[in-house]
């Protein structure tokens, strides 16, 4: 279950083609099968798209762990790093 809830996209393409190759290759089936089973993918392919906005909402609701005191030491460390002449670039004088 775990798994449908986590691939829901890919599960649904692979259906999907597994049923455009049958009707293809099965001309004899009914086309009021075939287009009652159109109607289900392209239901199915709604829930699909919701499921995978939710884990999108569910993914950019979550906070992102920044630590302040490592992007400040990287900064220092960025700015010892740089030539004399570039670090007086970016220095603003009063």
């Amino acid at each position: 279950m775990k798994f449908i809830t986590t691939h829901p996209a890919r599960i649904y393409a692979v259906l999907v083609a597994a049923l455009a190759l049958v009707a293809h290759y099965v001309p004899s089936l009914p086309s009021a099968l075939v287009l009652g089973l159109a109607a289900a993918v392209l239901g199915t392919g709604e829930a699909v798209q919701r499921a995978e906005d939710g884990k999108t909402a569910r993914a950019l609701a979550k906070p992102v762990p920044v630590e302040v005191n490592d992007h400040y030491d990287q900064h220092q460390d960025d700015e010892r790093d740089q030539a004399p002449a570039q670090a007086a670039l970016f220095q603003v004088s009063e």
